[in-house]
């Protein structure tokens, strides 16, 4: 059998990823010299070479090794589900969750409570990120079942939605912004004030930036004093007077009915999105896993969110 090992193959889909040695020792902690040398011997065992380098310093997969990339993410991936698998077994922990910050802290909470009472021998492991971060979870095996603001575009990937939520305008409860309020003011009315953005590559942002694009108001025109990753902080900083913010009502559900601010909807239809439950086409093999995507699914058309 070729002898190579899963860390050769690791550091070969590390480099062809990031097209630089340089920076993949740097996300993989290793020497550049040692990533050399492991690209180097990997080469010698397989015949083959893997890149091609130019004047640049960049890197880039030469023919053989454009071949063999999917092959070895495959494997890298079956690795992980095999660890996993092992894992959860040992742990008790069958369901492999992922899910970006609203339906993180605003949607599963509920749908787990509920499920665990069902099943209160079931444990869960749950991974946070943004939703293209969540998506790469994905698509690596790291998490078989993944919660996120857009639908993404995989061809490997069941995506379907289990929520509807809104985006509303959010500003602190001062007299300005009641007068508004009281005028009848829409949300869309105030995106020249200073703003508190989510992270770029959040389902928030992404469902804005469509918004901004139908309605034909320019990105560059908004102010926006801080992105953050965090709505608790963006709430928080909001009711401080830092500037308004586009948030999930959801999110903003508890401060807005007490009072702690104001929530604007963006205009005469108003914005909404869906919340999407995102699984492999293939290799759901738990069925734990797959009776909590069954449960999902139900609980979703109860509410009346169809495919």
């Amino acid at each position: 059998m070729t002898e190579f090992t899963l860390n050769q193959l690791e550091i070969f889909v590390t480099v062809a990823e990031r097209k630089s040695f340089t920076q993949a020792a740097g996300e993989l902690y290793l020497a550049q010299s040692t990533v050399s040398a492991h690209i180097r011997r990997l080469e010698a065992v397989l015949g083959v070479r893997l890149f091609s380098r130019d004047t640049r310093k960049s890197v880039c997969l030469t023919p053989e090794g454009q071949r063999l990339y999917p092959a070895a993410k495959r494997v890298l991936a079956n690795c992980r589900e095999f660890r996993l698998l092992a894992d959860n077994h040992r742990a008790g922990l069958p369901l492999t969750l992922g899910a970006s910050t609203v339906p993180g802290q605003y949607l599963l909470p509920e749908l787990l409570s509920a499920f665990l009472r069902r099943h209160p021998d079931c444990r869960y492991s749950l991974r946070r990120g943004d939703s293209a971060q969540i998506r790469e979870l994905l698509r690596s095996g790291e998490i078989h079942i993944g919660f996120m603001g857009t639908c993404p575009e995989a061809e490997e990937l069941c995506c379907v939605p289990v929520a509807m939520d809104r985006l509303v305008m959010v500003t602190e409860n001062a007299p300005r912004f009641r007068e508004m309020k009281r005028r009848g003011v829409w949300g869309r009315e105030l995106l020249g004030e200073p703003t508190v953005a989510r992270e770029e590559g959040s389902g928030t942002d992404r469902t804005v930036a469509a918004y901004l694009h139908q309605i034909g108001f320019p990105a560059s025109r908004l102010q926006i004093v801080a992105r953050i990753d965090n709505p608790e902080t963006i709430k928080s900083m909001v009711a401080r007077g830092a500037g308004v913010s586009v948030l999930s009502a959801l999110a903003a559900s508890e401060e807005t009915q007490s009072g702690k601010l104001l929530a604007f909807e963006m205009d005469e239809v108003g914005l909404r999105r869906k919340i999407y439950m995102a699984y492999p086409k293939e290799g759901i093999d738990s069925e734990l896993e797959q009776q909590f995507i069954r449960f999902v699914r139900t609980s979703a058309a109860k509410s009346g969110i169809s495919d």
